[in-house]
């Protein structure tokens, strides 16, 4: 999404780059977002995981609580996106080794 590509979105970004602790990540993010806008991009990459890790639609609806059009919106990101969440799960999951 090009539209993105702005000189406050970068600043955001550069912001949360700089964030060194979850502490900080929670203060920053509880500042900056509703608790349920954050809730659902935590369920968003839970999402991926699960379908990175070959969990189908139903399981993953049923588990997250989430609707099929937003896992299918997921799925199609893992499928044909930029790769934002296979970056951010091989690292998540590489940390949790």
């Amino acid at each position: 999404m090009k539209k993105l590509h702005t000189e406050d979105v970068d600043n955001l970004f550069k912001a949360i780059l700089s964030l060194e602790t979850l502490d900080e990540c929670y203060d920053f993010f509880e500042d900056a977002c509703t608790a349920k806008e954050i809730l659902e991009i935590a369920q968003r990459l839970k999402a991926a995981r699960m379908l990175r890790n070959g969990k189908n639609y139903v399981e993953v609806c049923t588990e997250t609580g989430m609707s099929s059009a937003t896992v299918s919106r997921v799925s199609r990101c893992l499928e044909y996106g930029d790769g934002g969440y296979e970056i951010a799960i091989s690292r998540l999951e590489e940390s949790e080794k």
